[in-house]
């Protein structure tokens, strides 16, 4: 994976073009819509990019990345991951160009979501809901609407229509006309300054596998027709934001088909909804990244020893999934999710070092996620600002002694006079006899895929041992 230092440079040139005017109200949406979601540094980089083109004008003047570290007291790395998070979010597109061995960007601005757009998305409300809680949504919800215009109220609508306005001209004017055509056409390669509608963000359908939904629904006699392309679309998102795999989302499906045997895809959206508060005791999804950055990983070429394909498996993979991971495949508890979202948001530790300290915790725990000892060491962590799997694992390794001796001040406290021995050993007893057992096993000795696991999980702690 790419470093940023090797997709940008400060001495790299870049202009700013906006696909359609913003207006002035676009600061208000990006302000209370965008900002909680993308956080500040994205949200002032688009500012200042913004701030770059004159009133009513697409393109601005060209211009160096260093010049816009000094505007926004940034380094480079962090204008990078802003940037990935506004492309991501669909407020920017980023073209380059090398030429003679100087690089170019153009950055495209994209105005935001309409309010009305934004709050009927089905995603970006949902995320935003969930960041800033039941009260503040409403209260946003009423800033950005107003009343209509009274209906039935006496009010008789009088507006003339165009034709009972105008008339059009005579033939010989109209020839006239004709004949000037070439000049009511735009030149190539120009655009008429404007404003275009924009897109809501869309999951590419090609991450859902639809032929397994597909099967499924045909044992159940729903037409193939009813998996519309707006239907795909809304299915993709859903799966993304619910985390709905295809044999969960078949029974979501068929609860949103009508007497036409057709999607109601606002029952469809009520039912993915509903089914995830079930499951997740009536909590709603987190707008979170999912992996390690690319910004902050620290291999660019493919891993070759086994500590370096780990830590390109810590770096890939998210923690929800590394706890089921290193649980055997056992669905992680709602404490213990719990906890995983309050070290990212409130530590704001980046998901492959939350890896690196769930796996630290986990095995020197007797696989038991401790709130208070997690959150002590992510912490200590998160003053430090550790942004990668490498300097977590080099980290843990230096101070092992004091966050050993914290878990052992916490036994004491907890236990008072009856506190059994403490254990001072660097693994636990059973993860070490753990290979031998299980050869006496045939049924866990059949599960490569956990015994692969455990094998590189082994690696890791001889690493930390070294």
């Amino acid at each position: 994976m790419a470093q940023h230092w090797q997709e940008i440079l400060p001495i790299d040139r870049y202009i700013v073009s906006a696909n359609g005017l913003l207006h002035e109200y676009d600061r208000k949406v990006l302000t209370f819509l965008y900002q909680p979601l993308i956080g500040s540094t994205c949200y002032s980089l688009y500012m200042t990019l913004w701030s770059e083109l004159e009133e009513n004008r697409l393109w601005a003047e060209s211009s160096t990345h260093h010049l816009l570290m000094n505007l926004l007291g940034m380094n480079l790395k962090q204008i990078y991951e802003a940037r990935m998070k506004l492309e991501g979010i669909g407020l920017l597109k980023t073209y380059v160009n090398t030429e003679d061995g100087e690089r170019s960007f153009i950055y495209e601005l994209y105005p935001p979501l309409s309010p009305e757009q934004f709050f009927l998305d089905g995603m970006l409300n949902i995320y935003l809901y969930r960041k800033i809680g039941k009260n503040h949504f409403a209260r946003l919800k009423r800033f950005f609407t107003d009343q209509q215009i009274p209906k039935g109220n006496g009010f008789v609508d009088i507006t003339k229509a165009f034709q009972d306005v105008f008339a059009s001209e005579t033939p010989e004017r109209m020839q006239y006309l004709q004949d000037a055509s070439s000049d009511l056409d735009i030149e190539e390669n120009e655009r008429f300054i404007g404003r275009h509608e924009q897109r809501e963000i869309q999951i590419d359908t090609n991450s859902f596998d639809f032929q397994l939904l597909m099967a499924g629904l045909n044992e159940s006699l729903v037409p193939k027709k009813a998996l519309t392309p707006k239907v795909k679309e809304v299915i993709s998102n859903l799966a993304f934001l619910y985390s709905i795999d295809p044999i969960q989302m078949k029974n979501i499906v068929l609860s949103a088909v009508n007497e036409s045997s057709e999607i109601d895809i606002e029952e469809l959206r009520k039912g993915a909804r509903d089914w995830y508060q079930f499951v997740n005791y009536d909590q709603l999804p987190s707008l979170v990244e999912r992996s390690q950055p690319a910004a902050h990983r620290v291999q660019a070429a493919e891993p070759k020893t086994k500590e370096e394909k780990f830590i390109r498996y810590l770096e890939i993979t998210s923690p929800l999934q590394f706890l089921k991971d290193i649980s055997g495949g056992a669905e992680p508890s709602k404490s213990d999710i719990q906890i995983i979202e309050d070290v990212m948001f409130k530590q704001k530790l980046l998901p492959g070092v939350i890896n690196v300290l769930l796996h630290f915790v986990m095995l020197r725990n007797e696989m038991k996620l401790t709130k208070g000892y997690v959150e002590k060491i992510a912490s200590h962590w998160a003053r430090l600002q550790i942004k990668t799997v490498k300097e977590a694992m080099d980290l843990a390794k230096k101070e092992y002694r004091t966050y050993l001796s914290w878990a052992e001040n916490k036994k004491t406290g907890n236990k008072g006079t009856k506190q059994k021995p403490i254990r001072t050993e660097l693994l636990p007893e059973w993860f070490d006899e753990a290979p031998s057992k299980q050869q006496g096993n045939p049924e866990k000795a059949n599960n490569n895929d956990l015994e692969a696991k455990k094998r590189e999980i082994e690696e890791m702690l001889k690493a930390f041992d070294d």
